[in-house]
């Protein structure tokens, strides 16, 4: 799992059937300290995540385990909501 940070919401008009119904959100994957790591890129959200929020994700095919026995077509899924962290 690595930590994110939700920028904006996807809209789609056409999509994989597969897909229908679930939430594409924005993420920009952060560091430990908070300050952001690589590119941002697109998760499907299964926490019912908002834009601004910190969340988990996964990638590889453990993105589309929340949604078992369907297959979803994901490389990247939020898992996860972040109340807080310390690196204390």
């Amino acid at each position: 799992m690595q930590l994110a940070k939700v920028l904006g919401d996807v809209v789609i008009t056409r999509k994989d059937e597969n897909l229908v119904g679930l939430k594409l959100l924005v993420v920009q994957p952060l560091a430990a300290d908070g300050s952001h790591v690589g590119r941002a890129l697109v998760a499907v959200d299964a926490a019912g995540a908002g834009v601004g929020e910190t969340v988990f994700f996964v990638r590889g095919k453990e993105a589309s385990f929340p949604w078992y026995p369907t297959e979803v077509p994901a490389d990247a899924g939020i898992v996860g909501i972040v109340d807080h962290w310390d690196l204390g």
